[in-house]
């Protein structure tokens, strides 16, 4: 195992961990609204995709204390954001810790297919809810909230 696997991966679930505790943070203060509700569990499976190449790779996984170290935002809009903010950075991450794991395709594996759900899934999700001016709307599975 390399330093820089280490670092990598290290760096990776840290994010993870983060983006989960203030969607978490978000959902605790304004309640369960979308799209937070559903990508809050996706971090959680992000997680839980990374956990076994720490195993494999006998990197030891760090704490999550990311929930004492961030600040809720000051109202929905703020934190649709702040969601689309941290998935432009969750990729670009990836974009930089693929360009160095190519020795290891089974990371390089998990790398892609969580950057895949943060292009394809997350980040369109708070650009609506951006455009909805953090608005509840009603469509793609949402149901309206008074």
């Amino acid at each position: 195992m390399s330093d820089t696997l280490s670092s990598v991966l290290i760096e990776a679930i840290n994010d993870e961990y983060k983006a989960r505790a203030l969607y978490r943070l978000v959902i605790s203060t304004f309640g369960e609204i979308r799209p937070f509700i559903n990508i809050v569990e996706a971090e959680s499976r992000h997680i839980e995709a990374l956990l076994p190449l720490f195993k494999k790779h006998a990197v030891t996984v760090p704490k999550d204390d990311w929930s004492s170290r961030i600040e809720a935002p000051s109202s929905i809009i703020d934190a649709c954001r702040l969601g689309v903010e941290a998935e432009i950075e969750n990729a670009e991450m990836y974009n930089r810790l693929l360009d160095s794991t190519k020795e290891h395709p089974d990371v390089q594996g998990v790398l892609i297919q969580l950057q895949r759900a943060s292009n394809e899934n997350h980040l369109p999700a708070f650009q609506r809810c951006v455009e909805r001016g953090g608005r509840q709307g009603e469509g793609r599975g949402q149901r309206h909230l008074h």
